[in-house]
């Protein structure tokens, strides 16, 4: 069976897609253009030699490559910080990686959980796992998804995750063996803005009590006073059929309604009208 209508099979697929040195810088050049550090996991020492010579911030081991000791080796070696995923390993093996790079370099280490399926379904997704690995590594973790939506790499980052990967495809109609897995570019920019919203809340921890200061003058516009249903004179000793609450607070709560009937009233107060501190007196005896 062909791979393609292209393509007889994979291999020429790749070879069809595959970059000249000097298309591989001119990427760099256009992703620093345009503000962006330039990244690509290489397959072979050779790819790393490659890179080294275009330029890249740090390395993406893929999660083919964790148990690949050589190319560890290799990229830990040029010091620059590196991404490890981990889509088909156990961990016996993601443990071996992790020490192989450390012995080799201190360079910052992020830890990706991953799922080797294209696409992935939620219940593989494995979000469980991000937490795990920050602390089973002491680094930072996340995911590099395949579910060909934003919505795990937002819910990573909720739980901590500091680090998140997708794939790009300019349209779903494109071919390609991960289009199914990817997101479209105007996902990749609703996923950016939700992450940027979501890391400025995680970097802002909220105080209960001190959040409800601040909302003070909103909090009387929206919660309710005890009111007169009608116009009370007085000397009127309050009953359950004589008070309500409505809008707005301010007056006495809603929390105190059961204990102000029997109250004999100490001034006059008019339908609608709040009831204050002034209007009560003691509870009858």
């Amino acid at each position: 069976m062909r791979f393609s209508y292209e393509d007889d099979t994979r291999f020429d697929y790749w070879r069809r897609m595959e970059f000249t040195e000097e298309q591989w810088a001119g990427l760099r050049e256009h992703a620093q253009q345009r503000g962006l550090a330039f990244l690509s996991s290489p397959f072979s020492v050779e790819a790393v030699e490659l890179l080294e010579r275009v330029g890249v911030a740090a390395w993406k081991v893929a999660s083919g490559e964790t148990a690949n000791p050589v190319l560890l080796d290799r990229v830990a070696a040029g010091g620059l910080p590196i991404l490890l995923s981990t889509g088909m390993s156990p961990w016996a093996e993601i443990d071996g990686a992790v020490e192989r790079v450390r012995a080799r370099t201190d360079a910052p280490l992020a830890v990706l959980q991953c799922t080797s399926a294209y696409p992935t379904v939620p219940e593989d997704l494995g979000l469980n796992l991000v937490g795990e690995l920050r602390e089973r590594y002491g680094c930072a973790a996340g995911l590099s998804d395949h579910s060909g939506t934003i919505f795990p790499s937002l819910a990573a980052t909720a739980l901590g995750g500091r680090v998140v990967e997708v794939h790009v495809a300019l349209s779903r109609h494109m071919f390609g063996p991960d289009t199914p897995a990817s997101v479209t570019v105007e996902e990749l920019g609703e996923l950016v803005r939700g992450v940027r919203m979501l890391d400025r809340a995680l970097a802002s921890p909220v105080d209960k009590d001190a959040m409800a200061d601040r909302l003070e003058a909103t909090r009387a516009l929206f919660t309710r006073s005890v009111v007169a249903r009608r116009d009370l004179a007085a000397g009127a000793v309050l009953a359950e059929e004589d008070l309500t609450v409505k809008k707005p607070g301010g007056g006495l709560p809603p929390q105190r309604l059961a204990e102000l009937v029997g109250r004999r009233l100490e001034a006059a107060v008019a339908a609608d009208v709040p009831l204050s501190e002034r209007h009560v007196g003691q509870p009858r005896q």
